[in-house]
């Protein structure tokens, strides 16, 4: 396809820089005349690193489930800026404006969240009262459910600098992180049980998507476009994964029915089986965290992935 240049915005992270860098090499090697660069934009999210999730201003769940990392690129899209933008699924609200589409996601990497630490630590063999960093709800309601004698503690930054609070003078005895990252910096290999940073090992236990539910899109990359630019959205249709569409569509139609957004306690794991599209979720209600959570699995075809949402969304309202 020959055309105009293409010029995708991402957050300036290391693993957004990686992301959108394998991004382009899809575009390119699918259009192979196609110009793609790339320009760093900062999001409300990377500018705040001193404020927790839940500070950004009066309502801040609010705010974050509005896009607290997604929201400068949206206005670099409508003002014509950028032609797309590369995201990690997850920061995406359940719902965009209608102005908004994602065009494309990628082959998702795995889904799983590793527990890192210094101690070789697992999950049940914690000490009792160990400190172990987070900044996302879904995990810290999570891990009080498995082991409600940790102590969980606010992780901001970006992904070295959160495997860092393991090491130092006060570290942490673990966080929990996202294997996709992890994989894509290459700080974790596939298959092992490593963590190497700054020449020091750390141990990572992965963790059953089973038993501890991933966040919806977890491990997903997605390419936000303006909903009415035809060319640009079938130059990103080459590279969009139909597998990892339907599982995140219904993840994400999950969400979308019950008003859930980024600051929600919910997981959801999906996976494909016999032509056939499976999902479990677990919902926290979230203004009791004593609650235990509502949980279903259910399977419907790999075609009707909304279907599939709205069945397990009934049985958990």
């Amino acid at each position: 396809m020959n055309g105009n240049p293409i010029i995708l915005g991402t957050r300036g992270s290391e693993l957004a820089l990686k992301q959108t860098s394998m991004v382009t090499a899809l575009l390119q090697a699918a259009h192979p005349f196609l110009e793609v660069s790339h320009t760093v934009i900062q999001t409300t999210g990377d500018k705040r690193q001193d404020l927790k999730l839940n500070q950004f201003g009066k309502d801040g769940a609010a705010l974050v489930d509005k896009g607290i990392f997604i929201k400068e690129l949206e206005i670099a899209l409508e003002n014509k800026q950028i032609n797309a933008a590369v995201h990690s699924l997850k920061d995406l609200p359940s719902e965009l404006e209608q102005h908004f589409a994602v065009a494309a996601v990628l082959e998702r990497a795995p889904i799983e969240d590793v527990l890192i630490s210094a101690g070789k630590f697992t999950l049940n063999t914690l000490p009792e009262g160990a400190t172990v960093g987070t900044s996302s709800v879904r995990r810290a309601r999570q891990l009080n459910m498995l082991r409600p004698d940790v102590k969980i503690v606010d992780l901001r930054g970006n992904v070295p600098t959160r495997v860092r609070k393991c090491l130092g003078d006060q570290p942490l005895d673990a966080i929990i992180l996202a294997a996709a990252g992890l994989m894509r910096l290459d700080l974790l290999k596939p298959n092992s049980r490593t963590i190497t940073i700054d020449d020091q090992k750390l141990h990572a236990q992965i963790l059953d998507p089973k038993k501890f539910l991933p966040a919806a899109g977890q491990g997903a990359i997605a390419i936000e476009v303006n909903a009415k630019d035809g060319y640009i959205r079938d130059v990103f249709a080459k590279i969009n994964h139909p597998e990892t569409e339907a599982r995140i569509k219904a993840e994400r139609e999950f969400l979308r029915l019950l008003g859930a957004g980024c600051q929600t306690p919910v997981g959801a794991h999906t996976w494909i089986e016999d032509r056939k599209l499976h999902m479990t979720v677990r919902v926290f209600p979230e203004h009791n965290p004593l609650a235990p959570p509502v949980e279903a699995t259910a399977a419907f075809s790999i075609d009707s992935p909304l279907t599939l949402a709205r069945r397990l969304a009934d049985r958990v309202r």
